[in-house]
């Protein structure tokens, strides 16, 4: 039976990542994935959804200029292809050359890991094949799948998850959407933006997108609109079955009524569930949450040596969040004492149209906070690189401690190129520091993230254009007991 450092159990992108930064400290590696290595990261979620809206929101500017534009389906799905095989292609290949070196610390097995005890794993292969192994360490890396609700038939063909996007032959002409959360919202603004199917969004709460703040959820609701989706607000799902190869739906509303709908395709999207059946966390008695995922202390079990990262825990399903946890599990293992994890200062993008970047708190997080506030808004039609673009919708939003310190508490952007303005206010919440520093600073011209700075210099009331002046465009308001007042100084 051989023995390793680590057994990794799941070659998604936190597995992956697990094993290579093991390898940085020299240590002895196996890496057990039972069907692809990337996995939903690279087949079944992040790259072929991202692909998808790249696609869309190209071909949805094409159609402003040229209304009549068809858009070829095959073409799509080809550049969908292409992407996964290349990065699929990457990452087989880097590991095939792992495995060849004369030092090797790496090994690789494809086959169904359950952990028999506390440093022993077996591993079913495709053919029947039984073989052990052991280590010191076992990370647990395997994942999520999507959640499907009980009183439905998801053929993954009509009615389809995430999974079943890849199973579409054409763009649907009609389709109806479960889910108004981030990836429900994604997938509307991507199927509404090619222009070629109509799009129907079931919201069972009063507006889209109800984590985030409403002028954020605004303006996706008027752009999908604009490309002809509609939203269900207010509505329940009562049922949703195939018939004659089409989808029925019938919705309630809050007033009463009902509703029966039919469409082409079906998509659910209310969320991802933890991998955790069969891999042997009752042999080991390894603790579960109350969300269904492994329970964890920085990203430590309650068995000792063996770790979590990713969507199996629950913490938040991102692939730069999964793959920093199995980095930080394997520094724990073997590299120096470390600070604990911390969420608050996560960066991400929604891939919605426009974009939205977001890091730390948003208004509605203050307010439920009871936490004193101030926020400066400065719309995207004063940036020199959004009016060279011609994409002005949008507004960049900063929200800081009401203090004299002004320390940032989060920050939402949304328009054009949203994701290049996050970073560095992201660094300032990491590292506690004032936006002085960052106010001051030579900022590249023409771009987006001039935006950022002239909101930070909102707050020092040094502004380029004066929010007493442009009052529609530059807005400074505090906020502190339940009640937001606007004010024209901030200093």
């Amino acid at each position: 039976m051989e023995h390793y450092d680590l057994i990794i159990i799941g070659g998604g992108p936190s597995g992956y990542a697990g094993a290579m930064r093991a390898l940085d400290f020299g240590k002895k590696v196996l890496l057990v994935e039972k069907k692809r290595v990337g996995g939903a990261g690279v087949y079944d979620g992040v790259l072929t959804s991202k692909t998808l809206w790249e696609q869309a929101l190209k071909i949805a500017s094409i159609r402003e200029l040229i209304p009549e534009y068809e858009v070829n389906f095959d073409d799509i799905s080809e550049i969908v292809n292409e992407a996964v095989f290349e990065r699929k292609t990457q990452m087989t290949v880097h590991l095939q050359l792992l495995q060849k070196l004369k030092n090797r610390l790496f090994f690789y097995e494809k086959g169904i890991a359950c952990i028999l005890d506390k440093h022993t794993i077996q591993i079913t292969k495709e053919d029947g094949g039984i073989k052990h192994a052991t280590a010191d360490f076992i990370l647990i890396a395997t994942g999520s799948k999507p959640r499907k609700p009980a009183n439905i038939i998801v053929d993954e063909n009509c009615i389809v998850t995430s999974d079943g996007i890849k199973n579409f032959k054409s763009f649907p002409k009609s389709m109806v959407v479960l889910g108004a959360g981030v990836i429900g919202c994604e997938f509307a603004t991507i199927f509404s933006s090619f222009g070629k199917t109509k799009v129907n969004l079931i919201d069972k709460a009063s507006r889209i997108l109800p984590f985030e703040d409403e002028d954020i959820a605004d303006i996706i609701k008027t752009n999908l609109e604009s490309n002809g989706a509609h939203v269900h607000h207010g509505a329940s799902l009562k049922r949703m079955e195939i018939i004659n190869g089409m989808v029925e739906y019938e919705l309630e509303y809050t007033n009463g009524k009902s509703e029966i709908h039919l469409v082409e395709k079906a998509l659910i999207s209310i969320g991802r569930t933890p991998n955790i059946e069969n891999i042997g966390l009752e042999n080991v008695r390894v603790k579960t949450n109350e969300r269904g995922g492994i329970w964890n202390d920085d990203t430590q079990t309650n068995i000792s040596n063996i770790f979590v990262a990713g969507d199996v825990s629950t913490e938040m399903a991102l692939v730069n969040v999964g793959e920093r946890e199995a980095r930080h599990a394997v520094v724990r293992m073997f590299g120096p004492t470390i600070k604990p994890l911390t969420y608050r200062n996560i960066s991400s993008i929604m891939f919605l149209n426009p974009e939205v970047a977001a890091v730390g708190m948003n208004e509605q997080d203050c307010r439920a906070k009871g936490i004193a506030h101030k926020v400066v808004k400065l719309d995207y039609t004063t940036n020199a690189r959004a009016i060279a673009m011609r994409k002005t919708k949008g507004f960049f939003k900063i929200i800081v401690t009401n203090d004299h310190g002004m320390r940032i508490l989060g920050m939402r952007v949304i328009g054009e190129h949203a994701s290049s303005a996050i970073q560095a206010v992201a660094y300032l919440i990491h590292t506690n520091q004032g936006i002085r520093e960052l106010a001051d600073m030579m900022h590249p011209h023409p771009s987006i993230i001039e935006g950022v700075q002239e909101c930070l210099r909102m707050l020092l009331n040094k502004s380029i254009y004066k929010p007493y002046i442009f009052k529609d465009r530059l807005k400074c308001y505090i906020c502190e007991n339940g009640h937001c007042f606007p004010i024209d100084s901030l200093e």
